[in-house]
Protein backbone atom coordinates (compact mmCIF):
# COMPACT_ATOMS: atom_id res chain seq x y z
CA UNK A 1 0.00 0.00 0.00
CA UNK A 2 1.54 3.45 -0.83
CA UNK A 3 0.59 6.19 1.24
CA UNK A 4 -2.29 8.71 -0.13
CA UNK A 5 -1.79 11.79 -2.17
CA UNK A 6 -2.01 14.71 -0.19
CA UNK A 7 -5.47 16.40 -1.23
CA UNK A 8 -5.62 19.56 -2.63
CA UNK A 9 -5.79 23.01 -0.52
CA UNK A 10 -9.62 24.45 -1.33
CA UNK A 11 -8.27 27.37 -3.32
CA UNK A 12 -11.68 29.23 -2.56
CA UNK A 13 -14.65 29.01 -0.41
CA UNK A 14 -17.20 26.19 -1.72
CA UNK A 15 -21.35 27.00 -2.38
CA UNK A 16 -23.00 26.26 1.04
CA UNK A 17 -25.47 23.95 1.13
CA UNK A 18 -28.91 24.37 2.62
CA UNK A 19 -28.32 21.92 5.43
CA UNK A 20 -24.85 24.20 6.58
CA UNK A 21 -27.14 27.20 6.06
CA UNK A 22 -29.53 25.67 8.54
CA UNK A 23 -26.79 24.73 10.95
CA UNK A 24 -24.98 28.55 10.87
CA UNK A 25 -28.28 30.09 11.21
CA UNK A 26 -29.00 28.17 14.62
CA UNK A 27 -25.49 28.26 15.72
CA UNK A 28 -25.10 32.25 14.99
CA UNK A 29 -28.58 32.68 16.96
CA UNK A 30 -26.96 30.66 20.39
CA UNK A 31 -23.52 31.83 19.52
CA UNK A 32 -23.56 35.36 18.34
CA UNK A 33 -20.76 36.92 17.55
CA UNK A 34 -18.77 33.56 18.78
CA UNK A 35 -19.44 32.28 15.77
CA UNK A 36 -17.24 33.41 12.86
CA UNK A 37 -17.24 33.19 9.02
CA UNK A 38 -14.23 35.54 8.59
CA UNK A 39 -11.60 33.86 6.09
CA UNK A 40 -8.71 34.16 8.03
CA UNK A 41 -10.19 32.92 11.04
CA UNK A 42 -10.98 29.81 8.70
CA UNK A 43 -7.64 29.17 7.41
CA UNK A 44 -6.40 29.40 10.76
CA UNK A 45 -8.30 26.96 12.39
CA UNK A 46 -7.80 24.67 8.77
CA UNK A 47 -4.19 23.79 9.12
CA UNK A 48 -1.95 22.70 12.31
CA UNK A 49 2.14 22.59 12.66
CA UNK A 50 2.50 19.59 9.40
CA UNK A 51 3.32 20.35 5.77
CA UNK A 52 0.18 18.96 5.05
CA UNK A 53 -2.19 21.47 3.00
CA UNK A 54 -4.66 23.12 4.55
CA UNK A 55 -8.55 22.83 4.49
CA UNK A 56 -10.25 25.82 6.09
CA UNK A 57 -13.70 24.72 7.89
CA UNK A 58 -16.52 26.63 6.61
CA UNK A 59 -17.43 28.46 9.96
CA UNK A 60 -15.54 28.30 13.91
CA UNK A 61 -17.34 27.98 16.73
CA UNK A 62 -16.28 29.28 20.59
CA UNK A 63 -18.17 27.33 23.08
CA UNK A 64 -17.58 28.30 26.60
CA UNK A 65 -19.28 25.45 28.28
CA UNK A 66 -20.46 21.76 27.78
CA UNK A 67 -24.05 22.64 26.85
CA UNK A 68 -22.83 24.51 23.99
CA UNK A 69 -21.09 21.83 23.00
CA UNK A 70 -23.84 19.71 23.39
CA UNK A 71 -25.77 22.18 21.22
CA UNK A 72 -23.51 22.13 18.45
CA UNK A 73 -22.92 18.71 18.19
CA UNK A 74 -26.95 17.75 18.30
CA UNK A 75 -27.14 20.87 15.22
CA UNK A 76 -24.75 19.30 13.15
CA UNK A 77 -25.66 16.02 13.62
CA UNK A 78 -29.30 16.57 12.62
CA UNK A 79 -28.46 17.89 9.72
CA UNK A 80 -25.48 15.84 9.20
CA UNK A 81 -22.69 18.60 9.05
CA UNK A 82 -18.74 17.68 10.06
CA UNK A 83 -17.64 18.91 13.46
CA UNK A 84 -13.50 19.31 14.18
CA UNK A 85 -12.18 19.98 17.42
CA UNK A 86 -9.54 22.34 17.87
CA UNK A 87 -7.22 22.77 20.81
CA UNK A 88 -4.15 25.15 19.77
CA UNK A 89 -3.19 23.95 16.67
CA UNK A 90 0.10 22.40 17.25
CA UNK A 91 -0.33 18.55 16.03
CA UNK A 92 1.89 17.31 13.52
CA UNK A 93 -0.61 14.81 11.04
CA UNK A 94 -3.40 17.22 9.90
CA UNK A 95 -5.41 16.60 12.47
CA UNK A 96 -7.27 19.53 12.31
CA UNK A 97 -7.86 19.84 8.50
CA UNK A 98 -11.35 19.96 7.72
CA UNK A 99 -11.13 17.87 4.67
CA UNK A 100 -14.92 17.83 3.83
CA UNK A 101 -15.81 21.10 5.32
CA UNK A 102 -18.18 21.98 8.59
CA UNK A 103 -17.58 23.28 11.91
CA UNK A 104 -14.44 23.84 13.61
CA UNK A 105 -15.21 23.68 17.27
CA UNK A 106 -12.70 25.95 19.29
CA UNK A 107 -12.15 24.89 22.67
CA UNK A 108 -9.55 27.98 23.30
CA UNK A 109 -12.35 29.68 25.74
CA UNK A 110 -13.16 26.40 27.61
CA UNK A 111 -10.22 26.94 30.14
CA UNK A 112 -11.30 26.24 33.45
CA UNK A 113 -8.81 24.62 36.26
CA UNK A 114 -10.39 22.90 39.19
CA UNK A 115 -10.91 21.66 41.66
CA UNK A 116 -7.58 20.53 42.52
CA UNK A 117 -7.16 17.40 44.99
CA UNK A 118 -3.79 16.82 46.42
CA UNK A 119 -4.86 14.04 48.36
CA UNK A 120 -5.94 12.45 45.23
CA UNK A 121 -3.46 13.93 43.39
CA UNK A 122 -5.78 15.10 41.20
CA UNK A 123 -7.36 17.94 39.04
CA UNK A 124 -10.14 18.62 37.00
CA UNK A 125 -9.60 20.34 33.55
CA UNK A 126 -11.30 21.91 30.57
CA UNK A 127 -10.01 21.30 27.25
CA UNK A 128 -8.59 24.56 26.12
CA UNK A 129 -6.16 24.55 29.48
CA UNK A 130 -2.68 24.53 28.46
CA UNK A 131 0.07 22.84 30.17
CA UNK A 132 1.67 25.50 30.84
CA UNK A 133 -1.37 27.15 32.30
CA UNK A 134 -2.04 23.90 33.98
CA UNK A 135 1.38 23.60 35.80
CA UNK A 136 1.28 27.82 36.68
CA UNK A 137 -1.55 27.66 38.47
CA UNK A 138 -0.20 24.13 40.24
CA UNK A 139 3.01 26.11 41.61
CA UNK A 140 1.92 26.88 44.98
CA UNK A 141 0.16 23.27 45.35
CA UNK A 142 3.43 20.98 45.49
CA UNK A 143 2.39 19.33 42.43
CA UNK A 144 2.77 19.53 38.47
CA UNK A 145 1.56 18.11 35.19
CA UNK A 146 4.68 16.15 33.67
CA UNK A 147 3.52 15.23 29.75
CA UNK A 148 5.33 17.70 27.42
CA UNK A 149 5.69 17.53 23.86
CA UNK A 150 7.38 20.74 23.69
CA UNK A 151 4.72 22.73 22.50
CA UNK A 152 2.29 24.66 24.59
CA UNK A 153 -0.49 21.96 23.65
CA UNK A 154 -4.19 22.05 25.28
CA UNK A 155 -4.77 19.25 27.62
CA UNK A 156 -8.41 18.24 25.12
CA UNK A 157 -5.53 17.76 22.21
CA UNK A 158 -2.65 16.12 24.35
CA UNK A 159 -5.19 13.68 25.38
CA UNK A 160 -6.83 13.20 22.00
CA UNK A 161 -3.60 13.13 20.28
CA UNK A 162 -1.89 10.83 23.30
CA UNK A 163 0.80 12.86 23.85
CA UNK A 164 3.67 11.96 25.23
CA UNK A 165 6.95 14.25 25.06
CA UNK A 166 10.45 14.11 27.15
CA UNK A 167 9.23 13.02 30.55
CA UNK A 168 7.69 9.80 29.81
CA UNK A 169 10.29 7.34 30.55
CA UNK A 170 10.17 8.71 33.95
CA UNK A 171 6.25 9.37 34.18
CA UNK A 172 4.49 7.81 31.29
CA UNK A 173 2.24 9.46 28.29
CA UNK A 174 -0.81 11.12 28.08
CA UNK A 175 -2.67 7.54 28.59
CA UNK A 176 -1.40 7.20 31.81
CA UNK A 177 -2.43 10.42 33.11
CA UNK A 178 -6.23 10.33 32.44
CA UNK A 179 -8.29 9.38 35.04
CA UNK A 180 -11.87 9.90 33.59
CA UNK A 181 -13.68 12.19 30.80
CA UNK A 182 -16.60 13.72 30.05
CA UNK A 183 -17.65 13.24 26.36
CA UNK A 184 -20.39 15.12 24.10
CA UNK A 185 -21.03 12.43 21.95
CA UNK A 186 -22.21 13.17 18.16
CA UNK A 187 -25.67 13.34 18.72
CA UNK A 188 -25.24 15.94 22.05
CA UNK A 189 -25.33 12.93 24.53
CA UNK A 190 -23.11 13.45 27.67
CA UNK A 191 -20.77 10.56 28.80
CA UNK A 192 -18.68 10.39 31.57
CA UNK A 193 -16.19 7.45 31.17
CA UNK A 194 -15.33 7.01 34.94
CA UNK A 195 -15.32 7.38 38.36
CA UNK A 196 -12.40 9.10 40.17
CA UNK A 197 -11.64 6.28 41.85
CA UNK A 198 -7.88 5.25 41.48
CA UNK A 199 -8.75 2.17 39.78
CA UNK A 200 -11.80 0.14 38.28
CA UNK A 201 -12.83 -3.43 37.35
CA UNK A 202 -16.32 -1.96 35.86
CA UNK A 203 -16.72 -2.23 32.33
CA UNK A 204 -15.44 -1.48 29.19
CA UNK A 205 -12.50 0.95 29.58
CA UNK A 206 -13.88 3.75 28.10
CA UNK A 207 -11.86 6.67 29.67
CA UNK A 208 -9.14 5.10 26.91
CA UNK A 209 -11.56 4.89 23.84
CA UNK A 210 -11.31 8.69 23.50
CA UNK A 211 -7.35 8.91 24.65
CA UNK A 212 -5.90 8.80 20.82
CA UNK A 213 -9.56 8.89 19.13
CA UNK A 214 -8.24 12.60 17.64
CA UNK A 215 -11.57 13.68 18.03
CA UNK A 216 -13.32 10.94 16.18
CA UNK A 217 -15.64 9.30 18.55
CA UNK A 218 -16.47 12.61 20.64
CA UNK A 219 -15.39 15.96 22.20
CA UNK A 220 -13.60 15.88 25.53
CA UNK A 221 -15.68 18.51 27.36
CA UNK A 222 -13.81 18.10 31.24
CA UNK A 223 -10.33 15.52 32.19
CA UNK A 224 -10.17 14.46 35.47
CA UNK A 225 -5.97 14.13 35.08
CA UNK A 226 -2.96 12.87 37.28
CA UNK A 227 -0.65 15.00 39.08
CA UNK A 228 2.80 13.99 40.68
CA UNK A 229 4.78 15.95 43.30
CA UNK A 230 7.30 18.36 42.30
CA UNK A 231 10.51 17.01 42.55
CA UNK A 232 12.60 18.44 45.45
CA UNK A 233 16.13 18.31 43.63
CA UNK A 234 17.20 17.95 39.66
CA UNK A 235 20.39 17.46 37.78
CA UNK A 236 20.88 17.48 34.31
CA UNK A 237 23.90 15.97 32.30
CA UNK A 238 24.68 16.24 28.72
CA UNK A 239 27.53 13.59 27.18
CA UNK A 240 28.75 13.62 23.76
CA UNK A 241 29.62 10.61 21.80
CA UNK A 242 31.60 9.32 18.66
CA UNK A 243 28.90 7.54 17.19
CA UNK A 244 25.20 7.11 17.29
CA UNK A 245 25.37 3.83 18.15
CA UNK A 246 27.75 4.91 21.20
CA UNK A 247 25.06 6.60 22.30
CA UNK A 248 22.27 4.65 22.30
CA UNK A 249 23.89 1.87 23.57
CA UNK A 250 24.80 4.09 26.58
CA UNK A 251 21.06 5.08 26.78
CA UNK A 252 20.23 1.05 26.81
CA UNK A 253 22.90 0.84 29.64
CA UNK A 254 21.58 2.87 31.89
CA UNK A 255 18.02 2.09 30.90
CA UNK A 256 18.75 -1.50 32.30
CA UNK A 257 20.57 -0.44 35.28
CA UNK A 258 17.61 0.31 37.06
CA UNK A 259 18.25 3.84 37.87
CA UNK A 260 15.07 5.86 37.80
CA UNK A 261 15.82 7.99 34.66
CA UNK A 262 13.57 11.41 34.50
CA UNK A 263 14.38 12.59 31.16
CA UNK A 264 16.84 10.99 28.32
CA UNK A 265 16.80 12.60 25.09
CA UNK A 266 18.80 11.92 21.97
CA UNK A 267 19.88 13.96 19.41
CA UNK A 268 22.52 12.77 16.36
CA UNK A 269 25.90 15.16 15.48
CA UNK A 270 23.88 16.83 12.00
CA UNK A 271 20.94 17.73 15.05
CA UNK A 272 23.93 18.83 17.19
CA UNK A 273 25.53 20.92 14.88
CA UNK A 274 22.52 22.66 13.01
CA UNK A 275 21.31 23.46 17.17
CA UNK A 276 25.09 24.97 17.44
CA UNK A 277 25.31 26.68 14.57
CA UNK A 278 21.77 28.44 15.79
CA UNK A 279 22.04 28.87 19.50
CA UNK A 280 25.99 29.10 19.81
CA UNK A 281 25.87 26.73 23.25
CA UNK A 282 29.25 25.87 22.60
CA UNK A 283 28.43 22.25 22.16
CA UNK A 284 30.82 19.43 20.92
CA UNK A 285 29.97 17.80 17.69
CA UNK A 286 28.46 14.54 17.92
CA UNK A 287 25.52 12.50 18.80
CA UNK A 288 24.42 13.42 22.04
CA UNK A 289 22.53 11.98 25.27
CA UNK A 290 20.71 14.77 27.07
CA UNK A 291 19.96 12.67 30.96
CA UNK A 292 18.13 14.04 34.08
CA UNK A 293 17.62 12.81 37.68
CA UNK A 294 15.28 13.96 40.30
CA UNK A 295 14.15 13.55 43.49
CA UNK A 296 15.93 14.73 46.75
CA UNK A 297 19.24 15.87 46.75
CA UNK A 298 21.38 12.92 47.78
CA UNK A 299 19.57 10.42 45.63
CA UNK A 300 19.94 12.58 42.76
CA UNK A 301 23.92 13.04 43.31
CA UNK A 302 24.44 9.16 43.88
CA UNK A 303 22.53 8.63 40.71
CA UNK A 304 24.37 11.38 38.35
CA UNK A 305 27.62 9.43 39.75
CA UNK A 306 26.51 6.10 38.66
CA UNK A 307 25.30 7.58 34.98
CA UNK A 308 28.73 8.99 34.28
CA UNK A 309 30.69 6.10 35.29
CA UNK A 310 28.34 3.84 33.09
CA UNK A 311 28.95 6.55 30.38
CA UNK A 312 32.71 6.07 30.57
CA UNK A 313 31.93 3.13 28.96
CA UNK A 314 31.39 4.45 25.63
CA UNK A 315 34.07 6.55 25.47
CA UNK A 316 32.20 10.09 25.83
CA UNK A 317 33.45 12.74 23.92
CA UNK A 318 32.71 15.24 26.42
CA UNK A 319 30.08 15.10 29.44
CA UNK A 320 28.51 18.31 31.39
CA UNK A 321 26.46 17.95 34.23
CA UNK A 322 24.50 21.10 35.79
CA UNK A 323 22.22 21.45 39.08
CA UNK A 324 21.14 25.23 39.02
CA UNK A 325 18.04 25.96 37.00
CA UNK A 326 19.84 28.51 34.59
CA UNK A 327 22.79 25.72 34.11
CA UNK A 328 19.73 22.92 33.37
CA UNK A 329 18.16 25.14 31.06
CA UNK A 330 20.84 26.03 29.00
CA UNK A 331 21.44 22.13 28.33
CA UNK A 332 17.49 21.68 27.61
CA UNK A 333 17.71 24.82 25.21
CA UNK A 334 19.87 21.75 22.82
CA UNK A 335 16.76 19.84 22.75
CA UNK A 336 14.47 22.53 22.83
CA UNK A 337 15.67 24.38 19.75
CA UNK A 338 15.83 21.34 18.01
CA UNK A 339 13.02 22.10 15.81
CA UNK A 340 14.26 25.98 14.31
CA UNK A 341 17.84 25.01 14.54
CA UNK A 342 16.90 22.01 11.69
CA UNK A 343 15.01 24.26 10.15
CA UNK A 344 17.58 27.13 9.97
CA UNK A 345 19.36 24.88 7.57
CA UNK A 346 17.84 25.72 4.77
CA UNK A 347 16.16 29.15 4.93
CA UNK A 348 12.59 29.31 3.52
CA UNK A 349 12.08 25.48 3.73
CA UNK A 350 9.74 23.47 4.87
CA UNK A 351 9.67 21.32 7.86
CA UNK A 352 8.50 17.87 8.46
CA UNK A 353 7.92 17.19 12.24
CA UNK A 354 7.42 12.74 11.90
CA UNK A 355 7.89 10.25 14.09
CA UNK A 356 8.16 6.92 14.40
CA UNK A 357 8.27 4.33 18.03
CA UNK A 358 10.53 0.59 18.24
CA UNK A 359 11.49 -1.49 20.76
CA UNK A 360 14.26 0.56 22.51
CA UNK A 361 16.50 -2.80 22.04
CA UNK A 362 16.01 -1.70 17.92
CA UNK A 363 16.20 1.77 18.08
CA UNK A 364 20.26 1.75 17.27
CA UNK A 365 19.47 -0.17 14.26
CA UNK A 366 16.30 2.00 13.16
CA UNK A 367 18.38 5.37 13.29
CA UNK A 368 21.39 3.90 11.64
CA UNK A 369 18.76 3.07 8.55
CA UNK A 370 16.98 6.42 8.89
CA UNK A 371 20.57 8.01 8.44
CA UNK A 372 21.46 5.49 5.52
CA UNK A 373 18.38 6.58 3.66
CA UNK A 374 18.51 10.03 3.88
CA UNK A 375 22.13 9.96 2.39
CA UNK A 376 20.96 7.48 -0.14
CA UNK A 377 17.67 10.22 -1.13
CA UNK A 378 19.80 13.06 -0.43
CA UNK A 379 17.50 14.14 2.27
CA UNK A 380 18.42 16.90 4.85
CA UNK A 381 16.39 15.43 8.63
CA UNK A 382 18.25 15.69 12.03
CA UNK A 383 17.27 13.68 14.35
CA UNK A 384 16.65 13.35 17.64
CA UNK A 385 14.24 11.47 19.90
CA UNK A 386 13.09 9.83 23.55
CA UNK A 387 15.95 7.31 23.53
CA UNK A 388 14.92 6.06 26.88
CA UNK A 389 11.08 4.73 25.45
CA UNK A 390 12.46 4.08 21.18
CA UNK A 391 10.73 7.19 20.30
CA UNK A 392 12.98 9.41 17.85
CA UNK A 393 11.97 11.76 14.92
CA UNK A 394 13.17 13.28 12.18
CA UNK A 395 12.72 16.78 11.52
CA UNK A 396 12.57 16.71 7.47
CA UNK A 397 13.69 19.95 5.79
CA UNK A 398 12.85 20.24 1.97
CA UNK A 399 11.45 22.08 -0.86
CA UNK A 400 8.03 20.86 -1.20
CA UNK A 401 8.37 23.02 -4.62
CA UNK A 402 10.96 20.72 -5.89
CA UNK A 403 9.15 17.48 -7.44
CA UNK A 404 11.86 15.25 -7.16
CA UNK A 405 12.89 16.26 -3.36
CA UNK A 406 9.66 15.97 -2.65
CA UNK A 407 9.35 12.63 -4.22
CA UNK A 408 12.51 11.82 -2.34
CA UNK A 409 11.33 12.96 1.04
CA UNK A 410 7.85 10.96 0.60
CA UNK A 411 10.10 8.10 0.02
CA UNK A 412 11.89 8.98 3.12
CA UNK A 413 8.75 8.26 5.44
CA UNK A 414 7.40 5.67 3.77
CA UNK A 415 10.47 3.52 4.84
CA UNK A 416 10.56 5.04 8.04
CA UNK A 417 7.09 4.26 8.90
CA UNK A 418 7.03 0.39 7.08
CA UNK A 419 10.91 -0.17 8.93
CA UNK A 420 9.04 0.92 12.17
CA UNK A 421 6.52 -2.05 12.06
CA UNK A 422 9.13 -4.23 10.44
CA UNK A 423 11.17 -3.66 13.25
CA UNK A 424 8.51 -4.41 16.41
CA UNK A 425 7.13 -1.05 16.58
CA UNK A 426 4.63 1.19 15.66
CA UNK A 427 4.35 3.96 12.49
CA UNK A 428 3.82 7.13 15.13
CA UNK A 429 4.59 6.67 19.11
CA UNK A 430 3.29 10.23 19.77
CA UNK A 431 1.99 12.77 17.20
CA UNK A 432 -1.26 10.46 15.74
CA UNK A 433 -2.35 8.99 12.03
CA UNK A 434 -4.38 12.32 11.35
CA UNK A 435 -4.62 11.70 7.54
CA UNK A 436 -1.01 12.04 7.39
CA UNK A 437 -0.52 8.44 8.19
CA UNK A 438 -3.37 6.83 7.52
CA UNK A 439 -2.47 4.99 4.67
CA UNK A 440 -0.07 2.75 6.80
CA UNK A 441 -2.34 2.20 9.77
CA UNK A 442 -3.56 -1.53 8.17
CA UNK A 443 0.00 -2.21 7.53
CA UNK A 444 0.42 -1.59 11.26
CA UNK A 445 -3.12 -3.17 12.34
CA UNK A 446 -4.54 -5.55 9.44
CA UNK A 447 -7.72 -5.62 8.03
CA UNK A 448 -8.67 -6.88 11.84
CA UNK A 449 -7.75 -4.00 13.51
CA UNK A 450 -9.16 -1.33 10.92
CA UNK A 451 -12.41 -3.56 10.86
CA UNK A 452 -12.69 -2.93 14.74
CA UNK A 453 -11.75 0.49 14.89
CA UNK A 454 -13.91 1.10 11.93
CA UNK A 455 -16.90 -0.50 14.14
CA UNK A 456 -16.21 1.36 17.02
CA UNK A 457 -16.33 4.88 14.96
CA UNK A 458 -19.72 4.01 13.39
CA UNK A 459 -21.44 2.76 16.74
CA UNK A 460 -20.71 5.85 18.57
CA UNK A 461 -20.30 8.14 15.41
CA UNK A 462 -23.21 6.95 13.02
CA UNK A 463 -23.06 9.80 10.47
CA UNK A 464 -19.65 9.92 10.42
CA UNK A 465 -19.62 13.80 11.47
CA UNK A 466 -17.18 14.08 14.04
CA UNK A 467 -13.78 14.76 12.62
CA UNK A 468 -14.57 12.34 9.31
CA UNK A 469 -11.40 11.57 7.31
CA UNK A 470 -8.86 11.08 10.25
CA UNK A 471 -7.74 7.26 11.65
CA UNK A 472 -9.33 5.48 9.34
CA UNK A 473 -11.00 5.87 5.54
CA UNK A 474 -14.40 6.00 4.78
CA UNK A 475 -13.42 3.31 2.70
CA UNK A 476 -12.68 1.19 5.66
CA UNK A 477 -15.64 1.62 7.59
CA UNK A 478 -19.18 0.15 7.79
CA UNK A 479 -21.78 1.80 5.87
CA UNK A 480 -22.68 5.11 7.67
CA UNK A 481 -26.55 5.46 8.00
Amino acid sequence: MTSPAPLQQQSSRQPLTDALETVLAALRTRLGERLSTARPVREQHGQDASYLPPHPPDAVAFPENADEVAFILSTCHAHRVPVIAFGTGSSCEGHVAALNGGICLDTSRMNAIGPVSPADMTCVVEPGVTRKMLNAHLRDTGLFFPVDPGADASIGGMISTRASGTNAVRYGTMKDHVVSLDVVLADGTRLRTASAARKSSAGYNLTQMFVGAEGTLGVIVSATIRLHPIPEATETALIAFPSSSAAIDCAIAIMGSGLPIARIEYLDDVQIAAVEAYSKLGLTIGDTLILECAGDPQTVARQMTWIIEIAGDFEPLDVKTAQSPEDRARIWQARHDAWWAAIALRPGAKGIPTDSCVPVSRMAEAIALARSDCAELGVTAPICGHVGDGNFHLCVVFDPDNAQEKANVDELLARLSRRAIALGGTITGEHGIGYGKRGYLVEEYGSAGIRAMAAIKRALDPRDILNPGKIIEASDALPFT
